[in-house]
């Protein structure tokens, strides 16, 4: 894919990043990379690390439009999105609804069930009793995750009850909401989209229990496979399935979906990401350099996508 930018027509760009999620130091990286991306393309480009002053400083200068790259909690949920809204500052990736509901995995699990998208089963946790009834219902072993949080951050695997309480409490510290569900057991695959197109699909392999922190932003063993390795039928339903989750939760822009694939071949979504890492260890910049795009080019891409009237 391959697009020409008119520069100009960008006029002067906030990059959003920082914040104050768990996810902070992730989101300077990713942040930094896309400002110099833009003021080597020539963008009017500046950054702005969130904090409590964002609105006061929205207000005092200039700003055609932004570039938001805040990940998690305070950014990626909606929360600054419906604030630009109020702003009338036009703004990257999706809105404010699908910003809200891929936020929150035990609602975006809700949404995939109601049009009969596959993901694995579950359960919310905000007791101990409900650990004891999840054991029950779900069997062993389990993934505990913070329901809203990204980067896989206070995630754990768990195979026995006794874990799963202490990984339920850890979990809480990120999140009061605790989503838990069945293991699925082989390869994962993370797929981007971008201006309405589904990138190459990208196999994950690592040595750690699953994804996990460490092996997103540190691990240098951390294995990235494109192509894939799926025969061509099956990457074409994996795109499609990527493609139906996204439009299930309206999100637009660009965005990543995790997913895994069980003995049988079938494919089981996790999550989607709406506002994704950037950093040199991130995944939706090798996608696109599978497709086609340097980091350059995708980030041009992103941002001309605030040129477009939302829908």
């Amino acid at each position: 894919m391959s697009q020409s930018f008119d520069i100009a027509a960008f006029g002067r760009v906030a990059v959003l990043y920082g914040g104050r999620s768990a996810e902070r130091e992730v989101s300077l990286k990713s942040g930094a990379a896309v400002l110099a991306a833009l003021q080597e393309a020539g963008v009017d480009a500046f950054a702005i690390d969130v904090g409590d002053d964002l609105l006061k400083r929205l207000c005092e200068q200039p700003i055609d439009r932004a570039f938001i790259v805040l990940h998690g909690r305070g950014g990626e949920d909606g929360t600054v999105q419906g604030l630009l809204e109020c702003a009338g500052i036009p703004y990257t990736g999706s809105g404010v609804l699908a910003s809200a509901l891929a936020m929150d995995k035990l609602r975006t699990k809700q949404i995939w069930q109601s049009v009969g998208l596959p993901t694995p089963r579950h359960a919310a946790l905000v007791t101990a009793e409900d650990c004891h009834v999840a054991a029950e219902q779900l069997g062993f072993p389990l993934i505990v995750k913070p329901a809203s949080e990204g980067s896989s951050i206070g995630m754990a695997k768990v195979d026995d009850l006794a874990s799963l309480l202490a990984a339920w409490q850890e979990a809480r510290r990120f999140d009061a909401q605790v989503l838990v569900e069945q293991w699925v057991s082989g390869p994962e695959f993370t797929i981007a989209m971008l201006a309405g197109e589904v990138l190459p699909p990208i196999r994950l392999g690592t040595s750690h229990a699953f994804y996990d922190y460490e092996a997103k932003y540190h691990s240098n063993d951390t294995q990235y496979q494109i192509p894939c390795g799926l025969t061509a039928e099956k990457e074409a339903e994996l795109r499609d399935l990527t493609a139906r989750a996204c439009q299930s939760l309206g999100v637009s822009g660009w965005g990543r979906a995790d997913v895994m694939q069980d003995a049988q071949g079938q494919f089981w979504l996790l999550e989607v990401n709406t506002v994704p890492g950037m950093t040199d260890h991130s995944l939706v910049p090798m996608a696109a350099r599978a497709a086609g795009l340097d980091f350059t080019a995708l980030v041009l891409t992103i941002l001309a996508g605030t040129l477009q009237a939302r829908g």
